[in-house]
C-alpha cells in the first residue's frame, strides 16, 4: 500500500456534457488507468474508498458521476429509499448518454497507459458495454445485472465476471446465458448476494469480497501492469 493523491475533477462528454469526477492515485508512477463505475447510488463514500484502494495499489483510478447529466452531487445510502431513488435516477439516463460519459474518463484514466474498468450493479453492466464498445485492455463486472440484452456485443478486451449465487435479481440463467455468449469471458459465482463487495450493505460478504478482489488485482496485474 502507498500513499494515495485525490482530487474532484470536472470532465467534458464528446455532446459537451460536463460532469464531476472522482480522482485517486498514487504518489509516484502508476501502473495504469482504471475507470471506478459506481452503482445507483452515486459517488458515493463507498465507491470513492473502492477507488482509494486501487490508487493504494498503484492505479490511477476515475470515477465519474453518471448521474450529473440529470442531478449533480448524488450520495445515497443502501436503504429502500436510496435504492428507489438510484433506480429513479438510473431510468432518466441512457445508455448512449452513459457511455459518452464513460469515453472521456477512459481516456482521462489513458494518462497513466493501459486503461481497465471495473464497474459494480448498474456500473458492472456499464463495464461490460466499456469492453465491447471502448478502447479499453481490461473490463471487470461485478453482479452487472442488465448484460443480458447485450451478451452478443463481441468484446474488444478481456473479462472478467463476479456473480453472487444468491442473487435474486440476476439468476444464475442470466449467467448461463452470458457464458455461453460470452466464452473467452472468465465468470465466476460466490456463494453471496448482491452487492457482496460492499461493505455498507447487509448483503456484504467478506470471504467472497477479498476472493473476488484477489482475482481482480490478478487480472489487472496481467492485463494492464
Amino acid at each position: 500500500m502507498s500513499e494515495t493523491m485525490k482530487q474532484q475533477i470536472e470532465l467534458t462528454a464528446a455532446d459537451g456534457h460536463k460532469f464531476d469526477a472522482y480522482m485517486a492515485g498514487p504518489a509516484g508512477k502508476p501502473k495504469g488507468g482504471l475507470v471506478v463505475i459506481q452503482e445507483i447510488f452515486g459517488v458515493n463514500p463507498h465507491i470513492r474508498s473502492v477507488c482509494d484502494g486501487f490508487a493504494a495499489d498503484g492505479y490511477l483510478c476515475v470515477s465519474p458521476a453518471l448521474f450529473d447529466r440529470t442531478e449533480r452531487k448524488v450520495e445515497l445510502g443502501y436503504d429502500p429509499d436510496g435504492v428507489a431513488r438510484g433506480r429513479e435516477l438510473r431510468s432518466k439516463v441512457s445508455w448512449e448518454q452513459v457511455m459518452l460519459d464513460m469515453a472521456a474518463s477512459v481516456e482521462a484514466a489513458s494518462a497513466a497507459g493501459k486503461v481497465g474498468t471495473v464497474g459494480y450493479c448498474w456500473g458492472g453492466s456499464i463495464s461490460f458495454l466499456c469492453a465491447t464498445r471502448l478502447p479499453v485492455q481490461a473490463s471487470v463486472v461485478y453482479y452487472g445485472g442488465q448484460i443480458v440484452p447485450f451478451k452478443d456485443e463481441a468484446a474488444n478486451a478481456p473479462l472478467l465476471m463476479h456473480f453472487g449465487e444468491a442473487d435474486k435479481g440476476i439468476p444464475l440463467s442470466d449467467v448461463d446465458q452470458i457464458r455461453k455468449a460470452q466464452p473467452q469471458a472468465a465468470i465466476h459465482i460466490y456463494p453471496a448476494d448482491h452487492g457482496f463487495n460492499c461493505d455498507a450493505r447487509g448483503s456484504y460478504e467478506p470471504t467472497s469480497a477479498r476472493i473476488a478482489r484477489e482475482r481482480t488485482m490478478a487480472f489487472f496485474t496481467q492485463h494492464i501492469g
